[in-house]
């Protein structure tokens, strides 16, 4: 595996890697901001049936002794199950007996009641408009946000499928900046569309192209670097993430009309198509697949950025063949997606490795998507959850030079699923300790994500990584599709799906337990390059099993 030691001569942590890293955190605050914005853009306001009594001016000027809004909105809205005006029906005709302080309970639950036949009346004291309140998306329609939200999160599993393969065919810029333009088009013609099917269809072109952009990002920078600075370079990646959590809940503080919000997320990625085309191809892709000179150039140009100009006299054509003839040796034109599943090492790693995402996925959405479930303050909320993520991405990057990858995801998925299932044992009223072992389990998902990303990558060729990477990330989004459905249950009991949850989480992390180790491995460029891995490891004898032990024992 020549192909460190090029990225050695011409610089694996220089000025590139610096402008690299830079260039391609901002996509990702802003796709953070994409994929957690309806928790605001489609908030649900407090909201009842528009009554003529209390809506129609004309109407109120005309009663004798005009009653005050609180007497009007007695008569007309009978109370909920939580005794506030019902938010889905109203009285058919006024109920003036309701005003009598002898009147009882019973004389207005008895009353004639009809849905909110001419509308509703929203509560803009938080929210300016959001696409329920533009479309009423409430009462018999409300099972309508949430298949908004299915639909989004589908479009993500979609293009984790499509474009891990495009990728590896193409490339991985190219396919790069594509993506950037179709989120920036497809997000900015969501925030102008007239009615709630093509606002749907709009986000799902939304999140088909952010799956390209989370898989392409990673990748791009996990092949321009070595093992030994790896982690390092990641680090401006996954902190993109934590920050654009936080950035969200800024924004849509100071924007609380849906379609200016869309529009101050999705317009930027206008910028990032323009300046991506400045971005490299990755070397590494190019040589494997048989692109010599193109590979080539990308490697000279690099080197020049890093200021190792002398090395361009060095690195020629001869001198590539040289290092990388054990790579070009193989045919890797005959290296096919089913190689995944027909390759005993490789369906092993493939298959617990979207048992984790999934896992991730499922959990982390199932238990965070709806803020408003969690605090009155979303905003706050929304920036706690991005500092703590922030914490607990540099906790682990910092640990993962010394424990490793499989004892870092194992534990944190063991430990947000435990969190999850101690829930299911603390009583509702409970509420600062629902909420801190909620938080906690955040937490351990935010570390779970910042190990499983490298990890993945880590673990397959590069003439498969993409494809690899893309099959773990579709799992990642059908679990994260299916979690919010799970919720459902909770008609039977609360802790039906928290018991679900935490269950599945567990699994993924013991099932880590049977991946191989990657720290300071080379990444593995070919087929050749994994079998040589997986025998090294079935030929260490057996006196030296102690001493893996003492790496993962933590």
């Amino acid at each position: 595996m020549a192909f460190p030691d090029l990225l050695d001569k011409i610089g694996d942590l220089g000025k590139f890697q610096l402008l690299q890293n830079v260039a391609l955190l901002v996509p990702i605050i802003l796709l953070t901001s994409q994929n957690m914005i309806e928790n605001f853009s489609a908030a649900v306001p407090r909201h009842r049936c528009w009554v003529p009594l209390l809506d129609n001016g004309t109407a109120q000027a005309s009663l004798p002794g005009a009653p005050g809004p609180e007497a009007l909105l007695a008569v007309s809205i009978p109370l909920g199950p939580d005794q506030q005006p019902h938010r889905c029906r109203r009285f058919q005709h006024p109920q003036w007996q309701l005003l009598d302080p002898n009147n009882t309970a019973t004389n207005g639950s008895e009353a004639a009641t009809e849905p909110c036949v001419d509308g509703w009346v929203y509560d803009y004291s938080t929210f300016t408009s959001t696409i329920v309140t533009t479309w009423d998306l409430v009462c018999d329609s409300q099972a309508m946000k949430p298949m908004a939200q299915s639909i989004f999160l589908s479009g993500i599993m979609a293009g984790a499928a499509v474009y891990g393969h495009i990728s590896d065919r193409f490339g991985r810029r190219k396919v790069l900046t594509w993506n950037y333009l179709q989120v920036a088009v497809s997000g900015t013609v969501a925030a102008f569309v007239p009615t709630f099917s093509l606002y749907c269809l709009f986000r799902f072109l939304v999140a088909f192209g952010l799956a390209g952009i989370m898989m392409n990002t990673t990748t791009l920078l996990m092949e321009w670097t070595s093992a030994k600075s790896r982690t390092v370079t990641m680090i401006f990646n996954f902190m993109g993430f934590s920050f654009g959590q936080m950035l969200t809940g800024a924004v849509a503080y100071g924007v609380r009309r849906w379609p200016l919000l869309q529009l101050a997320i999705s317009v930027p990625f206008f910028i990032c198509f323009l300046y991506s085309w400045w971005l490299p191809e990755s070397a590494r892709w190019l040589i494997i697949t048989g692109k010599l000179d193109r590979g080539l150039r990308e490697l000279q140009r690099v080197a020049i950025i890093n200021g190792k100009k002398t090395v361009q006299d060095t690195l020629t054509m001869e001198a590539l063949l040289s290092a990388m003839r054990e790579e070009l040796s193989g045919d890797q034109a005959t290296i096919k997606l089913s190689t995944l599943l027909s390759t005993p090492v490789l369906r092993l790693r493939i298959c617990v490795s979207m048992l984790c995402w999934f896992a991730f996925g499922f959990c982390f959405y199932g238990v965070a998507l709806d803020l408003q479930s969690l605090g009155s303050n979303m905003f706050l909320l929304q920036g706690l959850i991005g500092a703590m993520d922030f914490l607990s991405k540099i906790f682990t990057l910092l640990l993962m030079n010394y424990l490793g990858r499989r004892s870092i995801q194992a534990s944190s998925l063991v430990l947000a699923g435990l969190c999850v299932l101690a829930n299911t044992q603390v009583p509702q009223e409970m509420g600062a300790l629902r909420s801190a072992l909620a938080l906690l389990g955040l937490g351990s998902l935010g570390s779970t994500f910042t190990c499983i990303s490298i990890f993945s990558g880590e673990l397959f060729p590069t003439v498969l990584r993409m494809r690899a990477v893309g099959l773990c990330q579709m799992e990642a989004r059908m679990g994260a599709f299916l979690g919010p459905l799970i919720r459902m249950l909770s008609t039977h009991s609360p802790s039906i799906p928290l018991f679900i949850y935490g269950s599945v989480t567990v699994l993924g992390g013991v099932a880590t337990l049977l991946l191989p180790e990657t720290k300071n491995l080379p990444l593995p460029d070919t087929m050749q390059d994994v079998q040589k891995q997986a025998v090294k490891k079935l030929a260490c004898p057996t006196p030296a099993a102690p001493s893996v032990l003492k790496s993962t024992q933590f």
